[in-house]
Formats: structure tokens, C-alpha cells, sequence
């Protein structure tokens, strides 16, 4: 098999190969966020309790989670290409069938094996961009691939508000058939099929132990504010999860062909890079889960005009992130990453002085300020881990990655949670000792109160990365060189529709 080099990358056809990214990604990342404001019509379409129908939303978010640390193994197996146009097959039927499902169990079912798919999909699209794209174009590609992420939170929503409004909860899913048929032919037609060497063997240990760790600690904090922190299961499954996850880590760093090559985490610059990013993914959902709840619940504005609302900051962090991905190539990451910190604390600390009739220009301002800096800081921590992991590495380093992304936007959105609920709890019983006797003011006083208070802990949470940025030099040495003797060997990208 021949090797390629610098030559035959600058051969591969940019713009097409992130034209199928974008939409793939794109639509596997907008199932994710039309759903949330589904739930109640859901639940009363089916006759079903709210905690039921919610197994939507965490069922989809714990097989897209557990499933991502053998995407490494399984793109080597099979190639990133099949595997992605795969995910993307398996993600548009699975549209089909919950659009079809007859109850709340065959909905709930569906949704996991459409998260499987989905959670296959990001990190596949991701690997892609550092094997076959050049290394001087990576920035403004990833710059790409994360447009897609943010855009379809973006318009979510909005979209999901009005189809809602004017359809069915059925076009939810029935929208992503289309998307989904135009993403598997622009992958076959567009995307180079290339091969890294096939793994020697398949570690099953590997995969138990690692499906097992994931799943105890994701269904850990998604239900410890239903089932208690303290309580027993709760206890049992972190305890559980962590003995396993250990297991796991010795068995991948023992074994000769390991599932998941955590040898990756040596490089410090990518482990570094990979606590800011998480760190920033826990701050994203404290907006994208918080102001939604705040508007709806407080100020009572319906779900459409909650999208709009929040649409235009949406947009200004997504349109933002092809001109971060110019800027990486001139400052480099730090001076990107520490101005977005700041930014996202900033904006993070303003909302935390809502009052319950605060303006929504106050909310869309500071939420832009927020979205701009989560723009400034989400792409450059990103390619700064990946651009000194060697190219036949990439695979696992993105499954790494998105596992860990996975497991920290679980833990923030159980962390909110828990908080907003709590403190909610605790601002209620001072009003009430405070004389305020209005139930529903002193609800919505008491929830508002709270809101605040996690926003506070969000702003302590992003500026333990403000430091951290400081040791993200500019890049100098070669990243994602090509295999040498010592590496497995590739063959080279070529126009196939294999």
C-alpha cells in the first residue's frame, strides 16, 4: 500500500468533502435539539408520564455517548467513509421509524438506536477532516465542521416551534429523511475512500468494559436528581462505573491492539486542550438548557418565539466560526481561547442577575456576548488537541474527544439540574419566611432566584480555564505528518464511491 504525503493531500477537493460533512453533521445535531420542546405534546399524544417520555431525550444521549469510544476502531476497521455514509444510513431510518413509532416504548427504542448512530457520526466526520484534509486548511475546516454543530442548535428550536405549531411532532423526524438521503449520496460521491491499516484484532474486553463504564456513569447523572444523589443506586453505579472505567483504562493500555489507543492522553497539549474544551461544553449547556426554561416557565413566551429569541445569538456564534478558523492560522489558540473565556464569562455573570421581569434584549445581548465567545474558544481548543496527534492516530484521539464531551455535557446537565432544583427549594422557604405570601410570585421569584444561582456557578466553572489557556502556545512542531516506517501504512485518498 502506498503512503501518501503533502502532494497528494493538496490534490483533495476541499469544498466538496466539507460540503458532506456539513450536512451529516449538521442533521445528526439538529435530532438532538428539536426534540426538547416535543416532550409535553409527546407525553400527552401518548398517554405517557413526562419521566417516560424524557427516556427520548437521555436514552439518545446514553447510546450516543457509549457508543463513541469504538468509533476509533471501527473507522480503522471498515474506513471512515463506510462507517460515516453507515451512520448516516442507519441515523435516516431510524428517522423513519420513530416517525412511525405506535407508542412510547417503540419511540423510546427507536431514539437509542438512531443516538447510536448519531454518536458514530461526529467523530467519524471529525477524523476525516484531520486525515484527508491539508494541514493548513484543518483550522478553517474545523472552523466548518463546528458550524455544523452550532447551526443546528441554532435553528433548532425555532424550527422545532414551528412545526410543532403548524404540523405534527411526526415532521420532527420526518425532516431528517430527506437531509439524511442527500448526506449519504454526497458522502459517496464527494468523500475519498482511503484506508488506514486494519487493527490485528478485536479487543472484546475493550468493548465490554468500556460500554459498561459509560453506561453506569451517563444513566449516574442523568437520573441522580430523580433518584437521588445520595441514594443507593445512584452510589452504586458511580462506584460501579469507576471500578470498570478503570479496568478499562488498564486493559487499553496494556493490550497490544487496544479498542481505544489512550496513549493519545501522553500528549499534553491534547489533554490540555480537551479539559478547556469540556470545560467550555459544561458552560454551553448551562445557556442552551437554562434561558429556554427561564423564558418559558417565568416569562411564558411559547416555544417558537423562544427560539427566535434565542436565534439571533445562535447565528452570530455560528457565523463566527469560519472567521475564528482565519484568525487560528494568524494569533494562534491562546489569544482565541482566553478572549472567548472571557467573553463566556462575562456573558455568563450578566445572566446571573435575571429578575423575573427582565427585558428579552437584556437575555438576547448578553446571550450573543456568551455564543461569541463560546465561538472564539470552542474551535481553537478543538484543533489545538488534534494538531500534534500524528494522522494515523486521529481516529482515536476524536473518539476520545467526543466520549469525553459526552460524558461532560451528561454531567452538566445533571449538575444544573440538581442546583436549580435545590436552590429553587432553599429561595422559596427564605421569601416565604420573608413574608412574601403570592404563591405564584413567590414561585416564580424563587425559580428565577435559582436560575441565577447556577448561572453564577457556570461563570466559577469557565474561569477555571482562563488560566489553563495561557500553556496553549502556537503550534510549531509537525502535526499529522505522514506514516513513516514505524506507523501503520495508508493508502492513499482516491475518488471511490466505495
Amino acid at each position: 500500500m502506498s503512503t501518501p504525503g503533502k502532494d497528494d493531500l493538496q490534490h483533495v477537493r476541499f469544498w466538496p468533502i466539507m460540503i458532506a460533512i456539513f450536512f451529516g453533521s449538521f442533521v445528526s445535531i439538529l435530532s438532538m435539539s428539536t426534540i426538547n420542546i416535543a416532550i409535553p405534546m409527546l407525553s400527552e399524544h401518548f398517554h405517557s408520564d413526562l419521566s417516560i417520555i424524557q427516556w427520548t431525550i437521555t436514552g439518545f444521549m446514553l447510546a450516543s455517548g457509549t457508543i463513541a469510544p469504538i468509533t476509533g476502531y471501527l473507522g480503522e476497521k471498515f474506513s471512515y467513509k463506510r462507517l460515516y455514509a453507515l451512520a448516516l444510513i442507519g441515523f435516516t431510518v431510524f428517522s423513519l421509524l420513530c416517525a412511525l413509532a405506535w407508542d412510547s416504548s417503540s419511540l423510546i427504542v427507536f431514539r437509542i438506536i438512531q443516538g447510536a448512530f448519531s454518536g458514530l457520526i461526529m467523530p467519524a466526520t471529525m477524523t476525516i477532516v484531520y486525515q484527508v484534509i491539508p494541514r493548513e486548511k484543518q483550522p478553517i475546516a474545523i472552523s466548518l465542521w463546528s458550524l455544523a454543530a452550532m447551526m443546528a442548535p441554532a435553528i433548532g428550536p425555532t424550527l422545532s416551534g414551528w412545526l410543532l405549531q403548524n404540523w405534527s411532532w411526526h415532521w420532527l423526524f420526518l425532516m431528517n429523511i430527506p437531509v439524511g438521503v442527500i448526506a449519504v449520496i454526497l458522502v459517496l460521491r464527494l468523500i475519498p475512500y482511503y484506508r488506514l491499516a486494519v487493527p490485528k484484532k478485536f479487543d472484546s474486553i475493550g468493548l465490554i468494559t468500556v460500554v459498561i463504564s459509560s453506561l453506569s456513569l451517563l444513566v449516574g447523572f442523568s437520573q441522580g436528581h430523580a433518584w437521588g444523589w445520595t441514594s443507593a443506586r445512584i452510589l452504586g453505579l458511580f462506584a460501579f462505573g469507576v471500578v470498570v472505567l478503570l479496568l478499562f483504562i488498564w486493559r487499553e493500555l496494556s493490550v497490544e491492539s487496544p479498542l481505544l489507543n489512550l496513549r493519545v492522553m501522553k500528549n499534553t497539549r491534547f489533554s490540555l486542550s480537551l479539559l478547556i474544551s469540556s470545560i467550555v461544553t459544561i458552560s454551553l449547556y448551562s445557556g442552551t438548557f437554562l434561558t429556554p426554561i427561564f423564558l418559558q416557565n417565568i416569562q411564558h413566551v411559547t416555544p417558537l418565539d423562544t427560539g427566535l429569541i434565542l436565534l439571533p445569538a445562535s447565528l452570530v456564534m455560528a457565523l463566527s466560526m469560519p472567521i475564528v478558523g482565519k484568525l487560528y492560522s494568524i494569533v494562534g489558540p491562546r489569544v482565541l481561547i482566553f478572549t472567548g473565556i472571557t467573553l463566556i464569562a462575562v456573558g455568563t455573570l450578566t445572566l446571573s442577575w435575571l429578575s423575573t421581569d427582565v427585558s428579552r434584549s437584556y437575555i438576547l445581548f448578553w446571550m450573543i456576548v456568551r455564543n461569541l465567545g463560546i465561538a472564539c474558544a470552542m474551535m481553537p481548543s478543538s484543533n489545538a488537541a488534534m494538531e500534534q496527534i500524528p494522522r494515523t492516530m486521529t481516529g482515536h484521539a476524536t473518539s476520545i474527544n467526543n466520549w469525553v464531551r459526552n460524558v461532560f455535557g451528561s454531567l452538566a446537565i445533571a449538575l444544573f439540574t440538581s442546583v436549580l432544583s435545590s436552590q429553587t427549594v432553599t429561595h422559596s422557604k427564605e421569601l416565604a419566611l420573608g413574608g412574601m405570601k403570592d404563591k405564584i410570585q413567590l414561585g416564580s421569584h424563587a425559580f428565577t432566584m435559582g436560575v441565577n444561582d447556577v448561572y453564577l456557578l457556570a461563570t466559577f466553572i469557565v474561569l477555571a480555564a482562563l488560566p489553563l489557556s495561557l500553556f496553549i502556545r502556537k503550534n510549531t512542531s509537525t502535526p499529522n505528518k505522514p506514516s513513516t516506517a514505524s506507523e501503520p501504512a495508508v493508502t492513499a485518498p482516491r475518488a471511490s464511491k466505495a
